[in-house]
């Protein structure tokens, strides 16, 4: 071999190996403002849970923070198992897509066809459940109601209490786009009666065993409890006792009455195995591209509005991250979530058994991270700075923006059932938590010092109004 090539050679390999060790010194920037990031947090209070961040199916940052349990001190660590919460939707969304691929059911079916004590609700389609578009009033407030609390609530007794009492549908079906959980028990339901199996031995059968996700199942603690090694007690914080406790032991008993009911929750599992299903999604072993298109597509109303949901995932998308599709939950303590963007394949996972006022899910400041965008660090404002700033606020076509000052903090109201977290960044601009892409509010005085208007900011989408202050 001449020497020229054995020149070329060399610099080919001194370039790869370059390209090599800068792409390993980006993920170590990344992972060190990863643990700084997630540090503070724990230690604000704000994140006791486990997190998991990959490119590509690459782990750059996992790690644990805090307890799995209060009592015995045991903490968290990578194989700890925590309730999904509504993460579960998504696996109750794929095991009614793997039965219509089958050709066991179609999406446009009424749901009557399955579940015949549910005929008063004529229309409603199984999409419908699937998007959040049927109507159906929320079973948790019916059960509040109606349901025995010395019982365990199944989902066969939630159906029961729909035909029973036969509550109105709060709108047409497909008129308006409404999240709630009563469509996700119905369509576990559908699963169970379709397939002929529990909804926990369909997840098993059909996605968990054959994902090798060996640590998550179908679990009720109340209902079923089972001897758990690694397992994280959901806690809520306390105000008359001062201290993390279990929800029931705050007298939130619905985790305890309602712990028999699946589909819109009550998956558990650990960040490796959903992992291992983010990987899954990117491929067809589970379902083809066709399927794949629908799951994580908007779908609109019947005035073709979009709902920004698929089949068990909320959509977004942004100029910067892409077609981004994500889903959380918060139940029995618990407050989880998991992203996924599909056009630059990163994954955001954080599954925490701390739900209380100060819980954050910090999946703004990861994206920034991961995106080597500039972080704005959150500040604390006094009471008397946030509540001035709380209101109702018009554009100029006289939409309504409403803000609220609650627990110490602004919260902006999405819609009766969504309140969105308004995080300071300066003494007037604030970051809306969890939003993507980012939004922004800014809040504008006049000489004498009283708030008169808010500008509201969505870069990437070209949204940039002047709200004006209602009196």
């Amino acid at each position: 071999m001449n020497k020229k090539v054995l020149i070329i050679i060399s610099i080919v390999i001194c370039v790869f190996n370059g390209c090599e060790w800068e792409k390993e010194g980006v993920e170590t920037i990344k992972k060190e403002q990863l643990d700084t990031l997630f540090t503070e947090l724990y230690e604000q209070g704000k994140f006791n849970g486990n997190v998991l961040i990959a490119e590509e199916g690459k782990v750059i940052f996992e790690k644990s923070f805090g307890l799995a349990d209060e009592k015995t001190k045991m903490k968290l660590n990578k194989e700890t198992m925590f309730e999904l919460a509504s993460v579960s939707k998504q696996f109750t969304a794929m095991g009614v897509v793997q039965l219509k691929k089958e050709g066991k059911l179609s999406y446009n079916d009424e749901v009557y066809l399955y579940i015949p004590e549910l005929e008063n609700y004529r229309g409603v389609t199984i999409h419908d459940l699937l998007v959040h578009t049927s109507g159906l009033p929320d079973y948790m407030n019916l059960a509040d109601i109606h349901w025995d609390k010395s019982k365990i609530a199944t989902n066969v007794d939630m159906i029961n209490l729909l035909e029973k009492y036969n509550p109105e549908l709060d709108f047409e079906p497909g008129e308006k786009w409404c999240y709630g959980n009563t469509g996700y028990l119905i369509l576990a339901s559908i699963i169970e009666r379709v397939s002929g199996k529990s909804f926990g031995e369909y997840l098993s059968e059909k996605i968990f065993t054959p994902l090798e996700m060996n640590n998550t199942l179908v679990y009720r603690r109340w209902f079923n409890p089972k001897k758990m090694k690694n397992y994280a007690q959901g806690y809520v914080f306390s105000e008359h006792l001062k201290s993390k406790v279990l929800p029931h032991e705050d007298c939130d008993l619905k985790t305890v009455y309602l712990d028999g009911i699946v589909g819109d929750g009550m998956v558990n599992s650990t960040v490796g195995d959903l992992l291992k299903w983010d990987r899954a999604l990117y491929g067809n072993s589970l379902i083809n591209e066709d399927d794949k298109k629908i799951v994580f597509s908007s779908h609109k109303l019947k005035d073709s509005t979009e709902t920004k949901y698929g089949y068990g995932w909320k959509i977004t998308d942004s100029k910067i991250y892409g077609r981004v599709i994500s889903h959380g939950g918060g139940w029995a303590g618990y407050s989880t979530y998991i992203e996924r963007h599909l056009d630059h394949d990163k994954t955001l996972i954080f599954l925490q058994n701390n739900a209380t006022t100060k819980t954050e899910i910090p999946s703004r400041d990861v994206c920034k991270i991961l995106y080597n965008q500039p972080l704005e660090k959150p500040i604390e404002l006094e009471r008397a700075i946030l509540k001035q700033y709380a209101g109702v606020y018009l554009s100029d076509k006289e939409k309504v923006y409403k803000i609220d000052f609650k627990n110490n903090e602004l919260m902006f109201i999405v819609n009766p059932e969504v309140e969105l977290k308004l995080i300071p960044v300066s003494k007037n601009r604030f970051i809306l938590d969890r939003a993507i892409p980012e939004v922004t509010f800014t809040f504008i005085c006049n000489k004498n010092g009283d708030v008169e208007k808010c500008r509201f900011v969505q870069v990437e989408k070209n949204i940039d109004k002047l709200l004006t202050r209602k009196n």
